[in-house]
């Protein structure tokens, strides 16, 4: 029987994965600034996590990198953080005593779970992740571009059972709409690569408010572009677009 596998979007890239009994949260935010709206629910409180295992985070951008919501809810700050040199330089400078710094190929164990950083890119220093434990192996993509280099993961890694990308295709107006996240397509081209039992988009209803929209950040916010374009490449793969809160297990 295989491990079970759980994932539970809390809002963002922000999500919970549950191997067997290893609980592992991913690129926390649980709050807003005035250029940085969830736009949608998040699904969960700090408080409402219950037992974490590991956080894992893939760049310092408060939006995936909510250190400070953490520390004041009271989290537990033995609990291992693991996110490339940057990430863990921020969350030593907040008190966090048990960080691992893992850059692209290096990988950190918490218990039964191996952490991989895989490579990435984006605006600053990124690392995307596959997260393994038992048979099960999950591709977390963070918010990053797509990059060569992940379409090795299967051969490095073996079969897929999860893979969660951004869809959005973030650009940046005032740098001449510069790409910084994958958008549908690319991230439907890099699923088909990865050939996931499931795959989940996420990083799509973010936006930056109704001045940042028109000034700072231009986006796709409608993951069915995504699932639209897996279809046409690769119409024998999975995908489920998942509102925060919903628990989906992985066969």
């Amino acid at each position: 029987m295989s491990t079970p596998l759980t994932v539970t979007r809390i809002t963002h890239a922000c999500q919970l994965i549950e191997i067997g009994a290893i609980r592992v949260l991913t690129d926390p935010w649980f709050s807003q600034t005035a250029t940085y709206y969830p736009g949608e629910r998040s699904a969960s409180s700090v408080a409402g996590l219950g037992r974490i295992d590991a956080v894992v985070i893939s760049h310092e951008h408060y939006d995936h990198c909510d250190l400070d919501s953490l520390v004041s809810a009271g989290f537990d700050l033995a609990i291992p953080v693991i996110g490339p040199g940057t990430v863990a330089s921020l969350a030593k400078a907040k008190g966090f005593g048990n960080v691992h710094a893992i850059e692209a190929w290096e990988s950190a164990t918490v218990g039964d779970l191996t952490i991989t950083a895989t490579p990435g890119q984006h605006g600053v220093h990124e690392v995307t992740f596959v997260l393994q434990s038992g048979e099960r192996t999950i591709f977390f993509g963070g918010d990053s571009l797509r990059v060569p280099e992940l379409d090795t993961i299967p051969e490095r890694f073996g079969r897929i059972d999860l893979a969660i990308l951004p869809t959005n295709g973030l650009c940046v107006r005032p740098m001449n709409l510069e790409q910084t996240v994958m958008n549908a397509q690319q991230a439907a081209e890099l699923t088909a690569m990865l050939k996931p039992t499931l795959a989940i988009p996420h990083h799509y209803a973010f936006h930056s408010g109704r001045l940042g929209d028109q000034m700072i950040t231009k986006t796709d916010q409608d993951p069915r572009h995504y699932a639209d374009a897996v279809a046409r490449i690769a119409p024998d793969l999975a995908v489920r677009i998942v509102l925060p809160g919903t628990p989906v297990m992985i066969p």
